[in-house]
């Protein structure tokens, strides 16, 4: 009544108008919401795909390759006995090609069903996925899965070394020739320069590290030679990582089991003493001293009370030059010299060797804090090189 005032009552087709208004509102923000999320979501799902798509290879570095049982199956032609390299404790090594980019690679293969092989994988993963060093062997990647039956297969991949293994020029087979065809025979620069790289190496492992690296079985066959002559230390299956450094430099964990090759290994070893770096110093001076003598720590020649260390310090200084390898007292012969040339360049030639061979003794003495530093190795193997190249007579 208009009397009263009162507003016009709203009719049933506004308040029909205002429903549907407010459902398009509510369906609109709804829809809105919607496409908001999927938006987001929509990448996210797919990059978590393709990550679980991904072949489980690569144990050491997201940015190393990713190759797959099969493809190392087909680069190795089939594991085949005509492409090996070498064989150790826990496995072979065979050389392959990757056909997709002609890459020619060293593929070590586990023998899972040996006791320590899974052991040995983890801790040569755990040590190379920290380590960057021009004389460490260059790990490509790891590959962990199985193979066409079914089983368990782990294999370590690496950089292939044309050269092979300082074993293979010390101690050459009966007809020791190159891939050229030529006579495997290492000078007396080349022998100093390999020297040097694997002290290099060491010291890199032992200081210069985040977490300090024992290697723990250094010798000749673990020592692989690239195509310029330049030693690379390789194979860290019996690896330890000093989590913590200590004043005496131990490492604080578990040191049971294998702890090198016997000739090389440090004698403490042998009385249940934890690994060291001085351990590592000790398979360095073995061989160092088998680089100049030529001879084996495990020779036939020495038992009893003899052994490589003894035999050495008993000729230095007087008979440096009967116990030193006579492929390089042939190579100073070869030179095309007059008599005073040739008698100044054996002079200083059994200088270098003679301080070469102190160091080597200074290193594998029986007593791990006698021994010499990694280090102070490196820096008398520079002189020795920087005292031959000062003489015209070695250029």
């Amino acid at each position: 009544m208009p009397e009263f005032k009162l507003p016009e009552c709203a009719s049933r087709n506004s308040k029909s108008r205002a429903r549907v208004h407010k459902l398009k509102l509510t369906i609109a923000v709804v829809f809105g919401l919607l496409g908001i999320t999927l938006v987001v979501t929509f990448p996210c799902l797919c990059w978590l795909k393709q990550k679980r798509n991904e072949p489980h290879s690569s144990l050491l570095d997201d940015s190393l390759l990713n190759l797959s049982y099969g493809t190392l199956l087909k680069a190795t032609d089939g594991f085949s006995a005509t492409n090996p390299i070498g064989a150790g404790s826990f496995g072979s090594v065979y050389k392959g090609l990757l056909q997709e980019n002609g890459t020619v690679i060293a593929v070590k293969v586990l023998n899972l069903t040996r006791h320590g092989a899974l052991k040995s994988f983890k801790a040569e993963c755990e040590a190379l996925k920290r380590v960057r060093h021009r004389n460490l062997l260059k790990v490509l990647t790891a590959c962990s899965g199985t193979d066409y039956k079914g089983d368990e297969f782990k294999a370590l991949v690496y950089e292939f070394m044309v050269n092979g293994s300082l074993q293979e020029w010390l101690h050459p087979n009966p007809a020791p020739n190159d891939a050229d065809g030529h006579s495997k025979k290492l000078s007396l620069v080349q022998r100093i320069d390999i020297s040097i790289d694997v002290a290099s190496a060491l010291d890199y492992l032992h200081n210069q590290c985040e977490s300090p690296i024992i290697h723990c079985d250094l010798k000749p066959s673990n020592v692989l030679v690239d195509a310029d002559m330049v030693g690379h230390v390789g194979d860290f299956g019996l690896a330890k990582i000093v989590l913590e450094s200590t004043s005496d430099t131990k490492a604080n964990m578990s040191s049971t089991g294998l702890r090198g090759t016997v000739g090389y290994a440090a004698p403490e070893y042998a009385n249940g003493s934890q690994i060291s770096r001085e351990g590592d110093v000790y398979s360095y001076g073995a061989l160092l001293l088998e680089m100049f003598t030529g001879l084996s720590p495990t020779s036939d020649m020495f038992r009893d009370n003899l052994n490589l260390h003894n035999y050495v310090y008993e000729a230095v200084p007087q008979r440096v030059v009967e116990i030193t390898d006579p492929v390089l007292l042939y190579e100073g012969e070869s030179h095309n010299s007059s008599q005073n040339s040739l008698q100044e360049r054996n002079l200083v030639v059994q200088e270098c060797l003679e301080t070469i061979y102190r160091v080597g003794l200074a290193c594998s003495v029986e007593e791990p804090r006698e021994r010499m530093s990694i280090d102070k190795v490196a820096t008398h193997l520079h002189s020795i090189r920087r005292k031959l190249f000062a003489s015209s007579l070695l250029r």
